[in-house]
């Protein structure tokens, strides 16, 4: 029994405990329109979080898992689809002699990753290897609060801090060293929507859209998981109705 008690005291003193990233600071606390049983993909933020990530992101890390057509989900047209997958370079082949060559990207590729390989990246980076942004969400701790807790963790160090050369100082990061410098300032990006581009906006809109890179499937899991629920209930309703009738003629 006292071993049960402890859990539930230990239960009880996470769920009183901010968030935090592994040895990192408290993440900050934010509502997002895709959590909850129903809740969906903000689609305007996502699409500007496109934008964030195309402008800002895009020239270090990859998103590999995720396909330009698969952007027709956020309400992108078939132009516009197109449009994007061609401002990108992608290897091909080999033709009829035998040989690779260039082509513009077509909606059915995946989008191009910004290095040949890990080693030009890290080259590239003074060491520093950009992690690949298609799960990102779903492969850190505190999920979308730790992105965004990231994006707008940059910070001046305490002054008793000691800062490696070459580092950042970021209050989410664990160990709050980060080699990737500020990504994100106001104005970074000039939104085709007219919204103004604050740090905190594009932090939001750029989540928002790796959170559904990390899950697309998000919204169709959680209506059939609605659906589920009522048939279960419409089943139990009935069960329970025949068990009364049947245990009724039995009395």
């Amino acid at each position: 029994m006292r071993r049960v008690l402890s859990v539930f005291a230990a239960l009880a003193s996470l769920a009183a405990t901010p968030a935090l990233a592994a040895e990192g600071g408290p993440l900050p606390e934010h509502h997002w329109s895709f959590q909850g049983l129903f809740g969906t993909f903000d689609r305007p933020a996502a699409v500007r979080g496109l934008q964030v990530y195309t402008d800002v992101c895009a020239g270090c890390h990859s998103l590999s898992l995720v396909a330009y057509r698969n952007l027709a989900d956020l309400g992108l047209s078939e132009d516009a689809i197109k449009a994007l997958a061609a401002t990108a370079t992608v290897a091909d082949g080999p033709n009829d002699q035998g040989e690779m060559f260039d082509r513009p990207g077509r909606p059915a590729d995946h989008f191009v990753k910004p290095f040949p390989n890990d080693q030009a990246a890290r080259a590239a980076n003074n060491g520093a290897l950009p992690p690949d942004l298609s799960l990102i969400v779903k492969a850190r701790v505190g999920g979308p609060d730790y992105l965004y807790g990231l994006m707008t963790g940059y910070e001046e160090p305490p002054a008793d801090f000691k800062l490696f050369s070459g580092m950042n100082y970021n209050k989410v990061f664990p160990g709050h060293q980060i080699a990737m410098p500020q990504p994100l300032s106001d104005g970074a990006v000039t939104y085709a929507d007219g919204t103004e581009a604050t740090l905190d906006q594009m932090a939001q809109d750029v989540t928002t859209f790796l959170a559904w890179t990390s899950e697309p499937e998000l919204e169709a899991r959680k209506r059939m998981g609605v659906k589920v629920i009522l048939f279960l209930l419409v089943l139990s309703g009935l069960l329970y109705a025949w068990k009364r009738k049947v245990w009724a003629e039995v009395h």
